[in-house]
């Protein structure tokens, strides 16, 4: 199973957000300037965690975005599940269904290999990716050099 590019960025943004010094104040420029994301798909997923609850955003002197207590202790499996969609693996329907529809099996093992993907990370939290190494390093994308 891949993730899709957009999921990709909203779990990087939601770590560089964890560790940004009293969990935010960055715009969402500075993310994508520091993530080396693009900055229109920066605004889509920002938009996406603040529908979702991760993500505070405000306006004006003393804004920018902010991490919310809900999302330092959210399950990654979860996030990854709203950012993802629930899509099948494969598409069995639609202009030219598949011929071996009504009798495979293929479409049940792959949507429960993907329930077990997500399972793998429903005991991860956003906190937990940044207490190790990688917090050292998204912390250090602030610093110029």
């Amino acid at each position: 199973m891949q993730l899709t590019k957009f999921t990709d960025l909203g779990l990087r943004v939601m770590m560089r957000l964890a560790v940004a010094p009293g969990g935010g104040g960055l715009t969402t420029a500075q993310v994508a300037d520091e993530m080396s994301i693009p900055y229109t798909h920066t605004t889509k997923v920002v938009l996406r965690l603040k529908e979702l609850g991760m993500v505070e955003a405000r306006r004006g002197r003393g804004g920018g975005l902010s991490i919310t207590e809900k999302a330092r202790s959210t399950s990654i499996g979860w996030l990854t599940r709203q950012l993802e969609g629930d899509d099948e693996v494969v598409t069995c329907e639609g202009a030219t269904p598949c011929p071996l529809r009504s009798d495979c099996r293929l479409r049940g093992a792959l949507r429960r290999a993907q329930n077990a993907f997500y399972e793998s990370l429903d005991s991860i939290t956003v906190d937990d990716l940044v207490s190790s190494s990688a917090g050292t390093v998204l912390f250090q994308l602030a610093i110029p050099s």
